[in-house]
């Protein structure tokens, strides 16, 4: 037990029995010194409950680990036990947890089990679909590196068709290169002839999920819940436009600071970081 704690035992004993602090003590067997000892925080720790109170404050679905990464990532170093202690005693809400499932595996070969082993392996794309203040529908397409994480592209139009798919992958094959597999669902844009002939004549592979099984393409489809609870659920977007802009943004906030925590709390794609007490004074 902390001494803090034993502290409050004591304080509650005393009010509790009537006894004199020297017999509280004596029973829970602490010292009287350390019983009316004031205990001192460190001295930064105004300045970074300020600085987790901020990250709270800007990322509310942030809990205090990626909280830590993004600390150290400014240059702190800190513990996420240091964190979360900070983080209870301000009072800072944690997302509920959700319930575990387990992993499903198939025996007919799908492409659930084709798992991503280095960059530019397997990429993913799909669609989310959403609506502006005034309720016109727009559709973003989401493509994703599935082995870095990295969010390689978000379209965001009024209507997106198997054309403009076609489009954003020949832009990102002249970018990056042709992966060597591209998974998806069995959407019309993207089982369309044009689609599939094209990226089989630059050397790609196509991995079609199961009808009516999501999870076979488990990586864009949490990538689109972060998206969708980390932005669309608390923005209000009164053009197609606005969206357009504020979710490349967001964009590259994920692929640059946002700690993933199946990378070990770092970004998909990190900017170079200097420590604050390395960086140049000045003037």
């Amino acid at each position: 037990m902390s001494p803090s704690r034993r502290r409050q035992c004591i304080d509650r004993v005393r009010q509790t029995l009537g006894v004199s602090e020297r017999r509280a003590c004596r029973t829970l067997g602490q010292h009287r010194s350390t019983q009316r000892k004031v205990p001192r925080g460190r001295p930064d720790e105004d300045r970074l409950t300020a600085d987790i109170i901020e990250l709270a404050t800007q990322y509310g679905r942030y809990v205090y680990r990626p909280e830590t990464a993004l600390l150290n990532q400014a240059g702190w170093h800190v513990n996420h036990k240091r964190v979360e202690r900070i983080w209870r005693r301000e009072g800072l809400k944690v997302p509920p947890k959700q319930k575990k499932r387990s992993r499903l595996w198939l025996n007919d070969g799908s492409c659930i089990r084709l798992r991503p082993e280095r960059s530019n392996h397997v990429w993913s794309y799909d669609f989310v679909q959403d609506r502006t203040h005034d309720g016109r529908p727009y559709r973003i397409l989401v493509i994703l590196d599935e082995f870095t994480r990295e969010a390689l592209m978000i379209s965001v139009a009024g209507k997106l068709n198997s054309i403009d798919v076609l489009d954003a992958l020949i832009d990102l094959f002249i970018l990056r290169g042709p992966p060597e597999y591209i998974r998806s669902d069995n959407g019309p844009e993207f089982v369309a002839t044009s689609v599939r002939d094209w990226i089989t004549a630059v050397g790609a592979k196509t991995a079609y999920i199961e009808p009516g099984s999501p999870w076979e393409n488990g990586y864009v489809e949490s990538f689109n819940a972060r998206l969708r609870d980390e932005l669309l659920n608390g923005e209000i977007f009164y053009s197609v436009r606005e969206a357009r802009i504020v979710i490349n943004q967001w964009r590259v906030h994920y692929n640059t600071v946002r700690p993933h925590s199946a990378l070990g709390y770092r970004p998909p794609a990190p900017e170079s970081i200097i420590p604050i007490d390395q960086r140049p004074v000045m003037h």
